[in-house]
């Protein structure tokens, strides 16, 4: 980069004059979440009374509903979801989207079982509605955690909650991790310069944020520009010269965050210990699905929402059944081995989407394509895949070929969340990986399905099943869930 170039993007750093300091951005954010907090919590206490007066009446027989005290409509309910969630740091704390999901999550349980012990207690719950106590906890978690994320989202527009960071690293990760920020609204970071010692980044600017200098550099860049919020992305970077960096930088900084080098090690529910007199920082990692509580837990997440999805789609199989046949006459359903749990063999269900003889089809459409032929050995799979009715098309876009597969779910040989299913021929390729995939049932959706689906070269959708099985989650397991409906509407790298 040029020196007026850099002399430019330094003299536009130091001049940023926000219209409020950061001190008083961070009391106007917290009090706009504790205004609106407090109103989503009111909303759901109101959601809940409309429910359970006006529609589950409809329904079912009910007794009369017996108003809630006004002292927990409008103080004990509200300001017990305002407490936990201060407890939380929910007012001073950013975190990415779906980590700060969670916590509300949990946060509307324990405000939720405080509410009922102190209604126990008061002897007031006798005369409470449970149904409204149902909607009234699911419906403070859903108002919450959508008020919060379109009061950033409104927030970022009008600059009150990004905050200006430089990026040390301009490698895969720092790249990485620019792209993650542009999409999640919750951490509200803002790249403004880049500090890094690789010489193709020296003279450009990356993903138009301009290049400040080297490492070598940092302190005096820190010292120049106005920022005070560093993000250090280098996870190659030996332990002494990350140790040097923060040591040239931390005298001007008020907040540094590092990436560490955990590449290849199950970080989804790790935890970290810190033994002062040593000066050691110690990493705790679990192994979830060890525990046969977790495993059951999933077993019976799996059983509840299948019911609850065959119950609501059994019209759409009637119109689908109907449709395939008039399509291309034939069996409806298409069976197929699939290796599962512990290496077992069962029939994978799916609608039909080829055409009745579709083996010998391939057979003639391969040995008359070579390109074709690599590819399909490469992923098992064919962009322009000769056997599929046009019927079958539109199912493989959306993924309804699959909802058959709930029975298999219903069966125990699936779960709702996964690795993806594969056939025999693959077990090789999986190499060291297979024993991960053994430990769990095959999903009808998973983490390579909403990150790249069929985009997804072969090897990194065998890594994805692995980290997916070595960081689960219950709580991984619903946000790969609610990220499916939107992977299945955008009908990105389905085929």
């Amino acid at each position: 980069m040029s020196e007026s170039k850099t002399s430019s993007a330094f003299w536009k750093l130091s001049n940023e004059r926000p219209f409020l300091s950061l001190q008083a951005k961070n009391l106007a954010v917290a009090l706009i979440f504790l205004v609106s907090d407090y109103g989503a919590v009111m909303l759901a206490s109101g959601t809940a009374f409309i429910l359970r007066e006006y529609v589950l009446t409809l329904v079912m027989p009910l007794q009369p509903f017996v108003p809630v005290p006004s002292a927990y409509t409008y103080l004990i309910v509200p300001l017990t979801y305002i407490f936990f969630l201060q407890f939380a740091r929910l007012y001073q704390r950013r975190l990415p989207l779906w980590q700060q999901t969670q916590r509300i999550f949990k946060i509307s349980v324990y405000a939720m079982v405080f509410v009922l012990c102190v209604m126990y207690f008061t002897e007031t719950v006798k005369h409470i509605s449970r149904p409204y106590v149902a909607f009234l906890w699911f419906f403070s978690f859903f108002y919450l955690a959508g008020s919060r994320y379109l009061w950033k989202k409104l927030m970022i527009q009008v600059g009150l909650w990004q905050i200006p960071v430089l990026l040390f690293g301009a490698g895969q990760t720092a790249q990485l991790l620019m792209r993650f920020l542009q999409d999640d609204s919750g951490l509200g970071y803002r790249i403004v310069g880049v500090v890094d010692d690789h010489k193709k980044t020296m003279s450009s600017s990356l993903a138009g944020v301009p290049v400040l200098g080297t490492f070598d550099e940092a302190a005096a860049i820190m010292q120049r520009c106005a920022i005070r919020h560093a993000l250090i992305a280098a996870p190659g970077m030996s332990r002494e010269k990350l140790a040097d960096l923060i040591f040239q930088i931390q005298p001007f900084a008020k907040d540094i965050t590092f990436v560490p080098d955990l590449r290849g090690i199950p970080v989804g529910d790790m935890e970290l210990d810190t033994l002062l007199n040593e000066k050691i920082a110690m990493l705790r990692v679990r192994n979830n699905l060890a525990q046969d509580y977790n495993r059951q837990l999933k077993r019976c997440l799996d059983v509840v929402l299948t019911v609850v999805g065959l119950l609501l789609s059994w019209p759409l199989f009637l119109i689908l059944a109907v449709l395939i046949y008039r399509d291309s006459p034939g069996p409806v359903f298409f069976a197929h081995r699939r290796i599962g749990c512990k290496g077992k063999e069962f029939e994978c269900y799916k609608f039909r989407t080829m055409v009745t003889d579709a083996e010998e089809k391939l057979r003639q459409y391969l040995q008359a394509n070579p390109a074709a032929q690599k590819e399909w050995e490469q992923d098992f799979k064919l962009k322009e895949d000769p056997r599929i009715t046009r019927l079958g098309a539109f199912l493989r876009r959306t993924s309804l070929d699959e909802l058959p597969q709930l029975f298999n779910v219903l069966r125990g040989e699936m779960s709702l969340v996964g690795p993806r299913p594969i056939v025999q021929k693959e077990v090789v390729r999986y190499e060291k990986y297979i024993q991960d995939y053994f430990l769990v049932r095959p999903g009808l959706t998973g983490y390579w399905q909403v990150n790249g689906r069929n985009d997804v070269e072969y090897h990194e959708r065998i890594q994805m099943d692995s980290w997916y099985v070595r960081n689960w989650t219950l709580w991984l397991d619903l946000v790969l869930l609610l990220k499916t409906i939107k992977v299945v509407l955008a009908r990105k790298g389905a085929y």
